[in-house]
Parts: structure tokens; C-alpha cells; sequence
């Protein structure tokens, strides 16, 4: 005779009966009580860092970048350049870094940098600037430099408002 699953073998056939029933019961209880779960998901997000054997830190924590006297009778760019120094250390014979610039106080979007009249809050000049190596591998322990380059287009300044401009850019390096 075959067995319902939770049920004993061998019992009387007056037992076999009530024990099958009770193993029915139970069985449609588990099946009923199944399909009347109702799920509520929830989402787990799972990250991890794995840190650089290596880290590079600027060695000039500040540095400026002066386009002078910007003359709307030139009709040329202007163009401007600073270096800041850096060095990477760790525990390899080299590391590799990538240079990024946030887009500074006043840009309209991505690489539209603007720098703003320090008294007219609504005057502004746009700028580029670009960064030299932006990304690269170096020895480590041994000072290394970035160039960077302003230019400030004739187009932008030939009837701007004359007085003074600004803006503060950050650049980052990784690792």
C-alpha cells in the first residue's frame, strides 16, 4: 500500500482511514494557506568598494587662473595657463589617475563653464578650460604636473560688460 505523505505505514485500516484524512486535511490546509499569501517585496541594493593600492594628492592645494586685461579692440582669445603639482604613492611601481573638473560656481551645463561679474550678478563670460595629462600612469614617489588651459573666446567678450569676473572650479584626482 502506498503512503500519503506525513502519514505512518502500517496502521489499521481504521487508523490508515482517519490518518489519511487527517494528511488530506493538513495537505489543502498548506495549499490553502499558500495561495492566500500575498508577497510585498522589497529591493536590496548590494555594493562594495575595492580601494586603490595607490593614491595620488595634489602637492598645490590652490592655484589661479588670470586671463588679465580681456581688450574688445584684440579680436583675439585669450588664453591662459596654470600647472598644479602632484604626486602618487602605494604599494605598485606606478599608478594610474584620472583627472576631473566639476563645471564651477555658474556653468549652464556639462563644459559650459561661466565665469560672473563680481557686481552685476546677472553678467556673465563664458570660459573652457582643459586639462593636461587628464588621465595617465606614472611612477610613483615622483612629482608629476597638470597644465591647465583657460580660454576665454573674442566672440564671448567683445560686448560684454567691462569690470571684473570670476568662478572657482574644483579639480579632482583619482585614486
Amino acid at each position: 500500500m502506498d503512503s500519503v505523505p506525513l502519514c505512518a505505514e502500517g496502521l489499521m485500516m481504521k487508523t490508515q482511514i482517519k490518518g489519511l484524512i487527517l494528511c488530506f486535511s493538513i495537505a489543502t490546509l498548506f495549499i490553502t494557506a499558500k495561495e492566500g499569501i500575498s508577497a510585498d517585496p522589497s529591493a536590496l541594493s548590494v555594493s562594495g568598494s575595492v580601494l586603490s593600492k595607490n593614491k595620488c594628492k595634489f602637492q598645490t592645494k590652490a592655484s589661479a587662473l588670470d586671463y588679465g586685461n580681456l581688450d574688445p579692440a584684440s579680436s583675439v582669445d585669450v588664453t591662459a595657463v596654470t600647472t598644479l603639482g602632484f604626486v602618487c604613492n602605494g604599494s605598485t611601481p606606478s599608478a594610474t589617475f584620472l583627472m576631473t573638473q566639476d563645471n564651477g560656481l555658474n556653468a549652464t551645463g556639462p563644459g559650459n563653464n561661466r565665469m560672473q561679474h563680481t557686481s552685476i550678478l546677472t553678467e556673465f563670460l563664458p570660459y573652457s578650460l582643459a586639462l593636461s595629462p587628464s588621465s595617465a600612469t606614472v611612477p610613483k614617489g615622483l612629482t608629476q604636473t597638470l597644465t591647465v588651459t583657460g580660454t576665454v573666446n573674442f566672440v564671448d567678450y567683445q560686448s560684454a560688460t567691462f569690470g571684473s569676473y570670476s568662478d572657482t572650479v574644483v579639480i579632482t584626482i583619482t585614486p
